[in-house]
């Protein structure tokens, strides 16, 4: 099991359990960290600029929309979050009751997650700031790793977590994790339902192939879930930082990210963590901007407004394509009446069926009946000698047959042996 070492360490995804043993752990999704110096912070910070942030801040900065972190804590005492977390849980029963209390393995990942999607910078210039400055943030803290003393399976966790940012609130989650496996506990069938009956958009990081996930794990497979592929400087899919899968809705950064620690540090680390509060961050603009659009549209919106980067659309590394967030904000995008990344309601249909509804009892049903075998000869004294359709049919037709082949075989002989003696008499005269 992988272990931090310090802000210079790493944050490997790793196979990071809960108390209760899981088929498939729920883990983080970093790489590696580095010490990042503090008058350098916003000048690291290359995706505002390149990716158009900053010209998408004259539209919108995220004001009003609430956006979960669902992850290990946020430490909203540190500089760049002061004043944003305005709600919290645990879900772990080890962290405090606000979410902002770092729990489990990995126990920094959810303040840098944070960090990258709603910072307020130290200053003018200065600190971290988010992709969305003015969004509002709910931490729901659940512990990753044995060794936390936790009776709650991380799979629950992450159930109870998901419905709870929903009636706090939350018009966005962000799911910074991995099950490393393309299943999912049927308690989150129930959690994600709610959330997107809830009109609420879920984001998850597509997972980082440099730490094993070589394919998308859930939840970033469950249909409607908006996933995220990581890319690096130059806009290419990431090796170490991104895993690939048909899932996958769009891209963002990936590797170099800055981000703050627990204690106030900066660190530059990656992974498809990082690159997924980007997209959280994007959608909460779009919704500050378009408050009467549902989930269903932002997330049109931003994938169709993505930039195919000179690839074929969808792909397993790009999904749509990078994340352009002045044309999200501004282009013109039809509306639609359905998520375009797919029904988790009709996936449960098709791949729940064992445990659907027992239909009503006292609904009308055509019964079903084998066909039916010709009845037997009556066994009692008055059966009749009269041709019945079962005498007729397996006793008179043979028999009739069978004489009628029987006679004319016998006349065939009858004939063949008269024929023999003529034969011979003629030789003998």
């Amino acid at each position: 099991m992988s272990r931090p070492a310090g802000p210079a360490g790493r944050i490997r995804r790793g196979a990071l359990r809960g108390a209760a043993v899981l088929v498939a752990a729920v883990a983080l999704l970093g790489v590696g960290v580095a010490p990042a110096r503090a008058d350098t912070v916003r000048d690291l910070e290359y995706w505002l600029t390149e990716y158009g942030f900053t010209t998408a801040w004259n539209t919108s900065r995220g004001s009003g929309v609430k956006v979960a972190v669902i992850d290990t804590g946020v430490k909203g005492s540190v500089a760049e979050l002061q004043g944003v977390v305005v709600g919290g849980t645990d879900v772990s029963g080890i962290g405090s009751p606000d979410g902002q209390t770092p729990v489990g393995d990995e126990s920094q990942h959810g303040t840098l997650v944070a960090s990258l999607l709603a910072g307020r910078g130290t200053g003018p210039g200065s600190g971290v700031i988010g992709v969305a400055p003015e969004a509002q943030l709910l931490a729901a803290s659940v512990a990753f790793g044995e060794d936390t003393g936790s009776a709650i399976s991380n799979d629950d966790q992450i159930a109870a977590a998901v419905k709870w940012s929903v009636d706090a609130g939350a018009k966005v989650i962000n799911m910074s994790l991995t099950r490393n496996t393309r299943d999912w506990p049927e308690s989150w069938d129930d959690a994600f339902l709610y959330a997107f009956e809830h009109d609420v958009v879920i984001v998850a990081a597509a997972g980082n192939r440099g730490s094993g996930t070589t394919e998308v794990g859930a939840p970033a497979t469950i249909p409607g879930v908006l996933t995220v592929a990581g890319v690096d400087k130059d806009k290419n899919a990431s090796f170490d930082a991104s895993s690939q899968g048909i899932s996958i809705a769009v891209a963002a950064p990936s590797e170099e990210l800055v981000g703050v620690m627990p204690d106030g540090s900066h660190v530059v680390w990656g992974g498809t963590s990082g690159a997924a509060p980007l997209v959280s961050g994007l959608v909460a603009l779009v919704r500050a901007e378009y408050p009467d659009l549902d989930a269903n549209n932002v997330i049109n919106r931003v994938i169709k407004t993505a930039d195919p980067n000179g690839q074929q659309v969808p792909s397993p590394l790009y999904g749509y394509g990078l994340i352009d967030p002045v044309r999200a904000l501004t282009a013109d995008v039809p509306s639609v009446d359905a998520n375009p990344l797919g029904s988790l309601e009709e996936w449960i249909v098709l791949h729940r069926r064992a445990e659907a509804e027992t239909p009503d009892p006292e609904a009308t049903q055509q019964p079903i009946v084998p066909n039916a075998d010709p009845p037997l000869p009556r066994a009692d004294s008055a059966q009749t000698l009269l041709p019945t359709p079962w005498t007729l049919a397996y006793i008179t037709v043979p028999l009739s047959l069978t004489a009628g082949f029987g006679t004319l075989a016998a006349l065939l002989g009858i004939g063949a042996s008269r024929h023999i003696r003529r034969t011979g008499r003629s030789s003998e005269r």
